[in-house]
């Protein structure tokens, strides 16, 4: 049985084509070197939003598949409970990644 949640794939793609599109922006020789600054400045910006926004989504997800399945698991072996506490504390250690990887381009 197929969960929706493989569906996102596509989804997935598509953020990441727009992103490209949004961050690859054509730079005009006339443009001085402040409008550069500037512009390098707002794709930083978005490049971290970017970043701290997927990895808030993945978490999110993975927390929701590993938490019902540790329910489960607990439902029907309670001394189950500290392993399934590993699986989701894992599953939300993504939103770190991504919250590391924002402060890298930031300061960056």
């Amino acid at each position: 049985m197929r969960s929706w949640v493989f569906g996102l794939e596509g989804l997935n793609v598509l953020l990441l084509v727009l992103a490209l599109f949004v961050l690859a922006q054509p730079m005009h020789a006339q443009e001085a070197s402040a409008a550069v600054a500037n512009t390098s400045s707002q794709n930083r910006y978005l490049g971290a939003a970017i970043a701290t926004g997927l990895a808030a989504i993945g978490s999110g997800i993975a927390v929701g598949i590993a938490g019902a399945a540790a329910i489960g698991a607990i439902a029907e072996k309670p001394e189950l409970l500290g392993r399934t506490l590993i699986f989701v504390g894992l599953a939300e250690g993504i939103v770190i990644y991504g919250l590391i990887v924002s402060f890298i381009i930031l300061r960056g």
